[in-house]
């Protein structure tokens, strides 16, 4: 776990910002989810948005008249934003894009000296993936990769516990989520149609659900993974989100998951069963489940997977030879506590001015991405299959 995260999440009350140094941000695609980023961006008082580029025209220009962004220069492309650098220099770039430019866009940023925070899921392949840690690795910039559920108080218990010893060895994990009618087309199609997302349940929350087991066993590598995938609800016109927005046709281009398992063995002889689903006739794939030699640990779910926990957790173990639960409250936020998305902004920019390693360093998401990607290619050649990733 990066320490620039826990040490925020542990002193966020008596933190310090120094706004006279400050911080020039670009928006790398300007949609739904930029506009997340920029109000966060916002309300740190040692930012400037200074740039923003989407590759549709005018869209970048809307985008910051929208909300009120002045003297931002817009661009139709992060290449042509990017060679613009000797004007704009900027130091860090937020990558809002769909899916299939995640790669691309991160490595231009990265190539030209710049930090990056960059939207989940990581890429689409393994195989981008690594060239973007190449990248990384050449640059000696920040890469972090936007997860924000690792800012929430419950999921750093979950990590804590997990880590703690507690379970003893840990060799089982049932984890997932997802949600009973949840297929994100009110933003579009760009989530939905394979030559802009590429995944589909898998990258919009499967990544999130991967990282919170994952990040408390210590990020394990990924050896073998045998994947299945469906897309019933996405491919029939008659679903009931579809009909609701008067979307039907979206029926027609849906080319990615909406549901998704995975059965992966990790090093250190640890199981993970794996499921996730954007749609699916019942109101959660249930809950997450820690088995070790020494108890277990159940992290209730949510109906609709929304980075945190759906209850009290619940320690199953033994106390002077009998069988006992103890029960660790669910945490709620305290009145004025800064969201997790805007601790997820806060973490990546004090790791830019401070040199120090990135909040959700993507070496360790790396094997989140094999995972996910090993799925659907187990999927569709149909057996389990070794995992592979080249070397850095």
């Amino acid at each position: 776990m990066a320490d620039n995260l826990n040490a925020f999440m542990e002193n966020q009350e008596v933190a310090t910002v120094d706004a006279n140094k400050k911080i020039r941000i670009g928006i790398i695609g300007c949609g739904w989810i930029a506009a997340s980023h920029l109000h966060s961006y916002l309300k740190q008082p040692d930012v400037e948005i200074v740039a923003g580029c989407d590759l549709i025209p005018g869209k970048a220009e809307a985008f910051f008249k929208k909300w009120g962004v002045e003297g931002a220069k817009c661009y139709n492309s992060d290449e042509e934003m990017i060679a613009d650098q000797a004007n704009l220099q900027l130091d860090a770039v937020s990558v809002c894009t769909y899916n299939r430019q995640h790669a691309p866009c991160a490595i231009h940023a990265l190539n030209a000296g710049i930090h990056v925070l960059l939207e989940k899921p990581f890429t689409v392949t393994t195989e981008e993936a690594v060239e973007v840690l190449r990248a990384e690795k050449a640059s000696g910039k920040v890469l972090s990769i936007g997860f924000q559920p690792r800012c929430d108080a419950n999921m750093i218990m979950v990590r804590d516990i997990l880590r703690s010893g507690v379970l003893g060895k840990i060799y089982y994990v049932q984890t997932g989520g997802g949600r009973r009618r949840g297929i994100p087309t009110p933003f579009g199609t760009t989530f939905i149609e394979d030559k802009t997302a590429g995944l589909g349940a898998l990258g919009d929350i499967g990544c999130y659900s991967l990282d919170v087991v994952m990040n408390g066993l210590g990020y394990p590598k990924p050896l073998t993974v045998t994947g299945y995938k469906s897309a019933f609800f996405g491919t029939d016109p008659n679903y009931s989100n579809y009909v609701a927005t008067g979307h039907p046709e979206y029926a027609k281009l849906f080319q990615v998951d909406d549901f998704a398992a995975g059965f992966v063995r990790l090093e250190g002889d640890i199981i993970l069963d794996f499921r996730i689903a954007w749609a699916m006739n019942i109101n959660t794939p249930g809950d997450t489940i820690v088995l070790g030699t020494k108890g277990g640990l159940r992290i209730p779910s949510t109906d609709c997977w929304n980075g945190t926990i759906g209850g009290d957790l619940v320690l199953y173990h033994e106390v002077a030879g009998k069988q006992v639960e103890t029960v660790i409250p669910q945490i709620f936020p305290k009145a004025g506590e800064p969201t997790n998305f805007d601790k997820k902004i806060r973490t990546f920019l004090d790791a830019c001015k401070n040199g120090t390693e990135a909040p959700v360093p993507a070496s360790q998401i790396l094997y989140n991405q094999a995972i996910l990607d090993y799925i659907c290619k187990s999927s569709e050649c149909g057996h389990e299959l070794v995992v592979e990733i080249p070397e850095i």
